[in-house]
């Protein structure tokens, strides 16, 4: 395409979808999204090939990535913001190594040595999407809005964040997929006078994304129309990449079954980077070829005059394919749930439009599958490689001024909070609540004359810091000491719009105050989202109540012991039948607290509250003792 140029009124924004396989970049430009490059070139390959004097991105490095195998990095989504054990099961499918680097992140490791973060190969990337942006545009570009999966964790999303710093890029906005190709949606219906509810279902080369979307558009020009995420579901680790790993164990099994080699040659790891690079081609290949075909052959030469030839038929892919099916369906009915849960859902809750999003969607059996769940035939007049950039290039034209009239609340995908007493966890902002959010809550110590204080923040669903993903913690220190009890400590969760979380406590008595821009060390692994979610279904009632017995034995350790100082000092001036009361409850609290601790399942939690609000009501002529004394003290 030629050169297209902004008008200069406007802050100069584009949209990029960095993508597991492909990335593009958009622009909003005369009043609409466009995706920037020629017809041929608006798709970029995301493969970086590091040489000696230079870095390759894009076609030619994925075209040649046979011949370069420990040289191409491909599918390094996968490994944004993980540690190196989550990336272990993708470890024997990539051509090039991996190994652990700081703060326990997965990089990819270079011939020479040289060990590359994720960020930096992604933005490799996005250098080159800003270049091609520049280029269309007239004008440099130094903004954008970046989308990510909407399962991607605070790591994630940071450092998709960093990688766009590193190529020289503002990201302004950080949207997720699935809420930006409502955008492209929405805006392609703009004629529409009624409420729409719209299931986005994005399954890309790396990830898988639900999103339900309540699109209100405006009730006459000049009013803002609405685009509200009401839940999300999803996987990020859970794409077309897997169905690749699939079909390459399988011409392994049956390389060594026919050909009557050894096991060893069975795993991937026995080939060569080469081979390795060779065999993810032919499986891309096979897959894409049975998306239009009945069939698809491959011939895999073996060496010393050895070679595995085989057909592969739509029907044998689809029997692979099934359980990776199973679990985008699995999350479309926890989502369809959460959006009956939330507010203006209800069991009414009905789907309009289902809109198909990401390359591995033009697989026959995903749209069959799709369509059989929701009963609705899916919109496919969009194209599922090319509407999240459209998308993204729509909320920039939003935040330049250019694309007027629409307003987007997109939602967390999961539950944050931080850990109590015990071990208890305290949700702040729960999952599907629309950002930006903020919350604040407050807290004080349990020990007497404690002089800092840990706090652990945490991601999940579950009831206890144990079940949950812990995104990192700081120290609020240089308190004076105090009683237990009477410190004030105020906590703020606050996420912003790009779904970044940033934390701050503030000693309301001492003035004290800590924060903590909260980036985890990795993210969230292959199963712990569903394992996350399924969980807190599964344990919720038990999760409950332990979550209560907890809090029933620090609240209850904290009367124990200020009861039991009162009752030393004032006991001589109660009644002897009050004094004798007040001495029992103790100790039946007492023993309620040590069986808690010992094993709280074996404790009767109303009978164990019936004993602490007794212990609390027999105490209040104590207190009033206590008041009285004090005053003549003074």
């Amino acid at each position: 395409m030629g050169t297209t140029t902004q008008p200069d009124t406007h802050d100069l924004i584009v949209g990029i979808d960095l993508g597991t396989t492909n990335s593009l970049v958009a622009a909003f430009v005369d009043n609409k999204p466009i995706v920037l490059g020629s017809e041929d070139e608006q798709i970029t390959p995301s493969v970086v090939r590091y040489e000696d004097e230079r870095v390759v991105v894009g076609r030619d490095a994925r075209d040649r990535a046979v011949e370069f195998p420990k040289q191409t990095i491909t599918s390094i989504k996968r490994l944004m913001g993980r540690s190196l054990a989550d990336a272990q099961d993708d470890a024997a499918y990539l051509s090039y190594d991996i190994a652990e680097g700081q703060n326990n992140t997965a990089r990819a490791v270079l011939p020479s040595g040289k060990a590359v973060s994720p960020q930096e190969v992604s933005a490799e990337i996005l250098k080159a999407l800003r270049d091609k942006a520049s280029s269309a545009l007239g004008r440099e570009v130094s903004k954008a809005v970046v989308t990510v999966p909407a399962y991607f964790d605070d790591a994630q999303r940071q450092a998709t964040r960093d990688a766009g710093r590193l190529a020289g890029l503002d990201v302004v906005r950080i949207v997720n997929e699935p809420t930006a190709a409502a955008l492209a949606y929405g805006l392609g219906t703009g004629k529409e006078t009624e409420a729409k509810t719209v299931a986005i279902y994005d399954l890309g080369g790396g990830t898988f994304d639900i999103s339900i979307l309540r699109l209100t558009p405006a009730a006459q020009e000049g009013q803002t129309s609405f685009f509200q995420v009401i839940a999300t579901a999803g996987d990020t680790h859970l794409g077309g990449d897997d169905i690749d790993q699939r079909l390459v164990r399988l011409f392994l099994d049956e390389i060594r079954e026919t050909l009557g080699l050894d096991a060893s040659v069975a795993d991937l790891d026995a080939f060569g980077p080469e081979t390795r690079r060779a065999l993810i081609g032919f499986a891309e290949s096979v897959k894409m070829k049975l998306s239009t075909e009945d069939s698809a052959s491959i011939r895999i030469d073996l060496g010393q005059g050895r070679a595995y030839e085989r057909s592969v038929s739509r029907d044998e892919l689809e029997t692979l394919m099934t359980p990776w099916v199973d679990r985008t369906i699995a999350a479309c009915e926890r989502a369809i749930a959460s959006a009956k849960r939330a507010p203006g859902g209800g069991e009414s809750l009905a789907i309009d439009s289902v809109i198909l999003v990401g390359g591995s969607t033009r697989v026959p059996l995903v749209r069959k599958r799709v369509a059989e769940f929701f009963g609705l035939e899916p919109y496919t007049a969009l194209d599922p490689d090319r509407v999240v950039a459209l998308g993204a290039a729509v909320q920039a034209g939003i935040m330049s001024g250019g694309a007027k009239g629409m307003l987007l609340l997109d939602v967390i995908p999961l539950s944050l909070g931080i850990e109590t007493q015990g071990g208890a966890v305290a949700k702040l902002i729960t999952a599907n609540s629309t950002v930006p959010a903020r919350a604040t809550e407050m807290f004080s110590t349990s020990v007497d004359g404690q002089t800092s204080i840990k706090i652990n923040i945490l991601q999940g669903e579950r009831e206890m810091a144990e079940h949950c993903r812990a995104l990192g913690e700081f120290h609020l220190s240089g308190l004076p000491p105090m009683p237990a009890g009477i410190p004030q400590l105020q906590v703020e969760f606050l996420v912003d719009a790009s779904g970044v979380l940033a934390v701050s406590a503030h000693e309301k008595r001492s003035g004290k105050r800590a924060s903590l821009q909260v980036i985890p060390n990795h993210g969230l692994s292959r199963d712990e989202i569903d394992a996350i979610e399924a969980d807190s279904f599964k344990h919720a009632r038990e999760d409950m109540t332990r979550h209560r017995v907890v809090d029933l034995v620090v609240n209850s350790k904290l009367d124990v012991k200020w009861i039991g100082e009162r009752l030393a000092k004032f006991g001589d001036k109660l009644e002897p039948d009050d004094r004798a009361t007040l001495e029992g409850l103790l100790t039946k609290l007492g023993k309620f607290i040590a069986n808690a601790e010992a094993d709280w399942q074996s404790v009767n939690a109303d009978e164990f509250y019936k004993t602490k609000q007794s212990l609390d009501e027999a105490s209040v002529r104590l207190q009033e003792i206590g008041i009285a004394e004090s005053l003549k003290e003074d």
